[in-house]
């Protein structure tokens, strides 16, 4: 009896959590569809959207220099929008401090250019809504959010999407799979038949050949070992450097290159 008490009150906690939430997210997308002069509909009419990445200093901290480069080329390329701090450009590795940071400096340089696209979405609707909220403050134009833990589908869908499991079910009967989930892709490649590696990655690896970006990696990303590397720069000479960014020849680079920072 006292665990359906118990589960009874948590039904209508939250019940009551949810209308919260929804009364909470309402409040942000008014600030975000009059503060910030920018509706949906603005967002769904661009044509092209891309996801940055975030390059580093030496010692860890965001080299903005070479991430204004970056954005520069994207814009004259003809993107409309970016997205910041999602899982390209590593947000999961920042603070949140950075996180707003990174958006307003963005805002800031390039706001009058392009639609900028913060990822302020967090496990915790708390620390999301507050960030959303600083991310409107300080200037970005619409929120990226992901799916909490709690907004799952189905059961019948949850099963179709099940993780590892379904991984080594379909690399069973020879298919190969690659897992972008940074929290399951480890065990996914190495113990349940995946290939591949986390996207920042690869993104990270080939813009430091390329010379866009200094060869630093905040942990737990390492770059991608040195055959991949050679099979980059194959990759480019025969499809023609003038087809990747940057201006400078691209190269190999020894490990001994790249600098690991795991405390930053």
């Amino acid at each position: 009896m006292a665990s359906a008490i118990g589960c009874c009150s948590l039904k209508v906690s939250h019940q009551v959590l949810v209308h919260r939430i929804f009364r909470l997210l309402k409040n942000i997308w008014v600030l975000c569809s009059f503060d910030s002069g920018t509706s949906v509909d603005d967002i769904k009419s661009l044509r092209l959207i891309t996801a940055i990445k975030t390059p580093y200093l030496p010692d860890g901290r965001f080299d903005l220099e070479a991430y204004d480069t970056l954005v520069n080329m994207q814009i004259e390329h003809g993107v409309e929008g970016v997205i910041v701090g999602g899982t390209t450009g590593e947000g999961q590795l920042m603070s949140w401090d950075e996180h707003i940071m990174l958006i307003g400096h963005t805002v800031n340089c390039f706001g009058g250019s392009i639609k900028v696209i913060g990822n302020t979405g967090s496990n915790s609707t708390r620390e999301a809504i507050h960030a959303t909220e600083q991310g409107f403050a300080v200037g970005m134009h619409a929120a990226l959010h992901i799916n909490p833990y709690y907004g799952k589908t189905s059961l019948e869908g949850i099963k179709e999407c099940v993780g590892n499991d379904r991984v080594e079910q379909y690399t069973s009967h020879g298919l190969v799979v690659w897992s972008g989930n940074d929290d399951q892709c480890h065990d996914s490649r190495w113990d349940y038949g995946a290939t591949g590696e986390p996207n920042p990655i690869g993104l990270n690896t080939a813009l430091a050949q390329l010379g866009v970006v200094r060869p630093v990696f905040r942990l737990p990303y390492a770059p991608l070992p040195l055959a991949k590397r050679v099979e980059f720069v194959n990759i480019v000479k025969e499809l023609g450097r003038e087809n990747f960014v940057g201006d400078e020849d691209v190269q190999v680079l020894d490990d001994n290159d790249f600098i690991l920072i795991g405390r930053y």
